[in-house]
């Protein structure tokens, strides 16, 4: 059996993007080590989630990693956060300064909304039905 373990993000620093994804975001960081060039090994990943996919949080290294910051998926949605309580998972989301770009809409496949991480990624919180 295989499995998508990990998922980069390229961020602009390593300690802001481990402080909004396990804050606002309620992740667990689930590693955060030294690597020999500098560089540090950060994983985070939803509460829950067991062993399932998490983040590997990547420092921008040159201008065109840089650059990417936040745009990464060309301005589409390119993350899925699933949730089992969307009005409560928004509601903490909302408290702590999270940006939702819409109202949540009720689809065949669930309750979502689109909201941006601290890079301006957008996600979408996503309760299936």
């Amino acid at each position: 059996m295989s499995y998508i373990a990990l998922v980069t993000l390229v961020v602009r620093d390593y300690d802001e993007a481990i402080a909004f994804y396990t804050g606002p975001l309620g992740f667990a960081l689930v590693e955060d080590s030294p690597r020999e060039d500098g560089g540090r090994w950060v994983v985070v990943r939803p509460r829950g989630a067991g062993a399932g996919t998490g983040l590997l949080l990547a420092r921008a290294g040159d201008g065109e990693q840089r650059a990417s910051v936040g745009a990464q998926t060309g301005g589409r949605v390119g993350f899925f956060l699933h949730t089992e309580d969307f009005t409560g998972d928004r509601a903490l989301m909302l408290a702590a300064g999270v940006r939702f770009l819409a109202e949540p809409r009720h689809e065949p496949y669930g309750t979502v909304a689109v909201f941006e991480d601290l890079y301006g990624n957008r996600w979408d919180l996503l309760q299936p039905a």
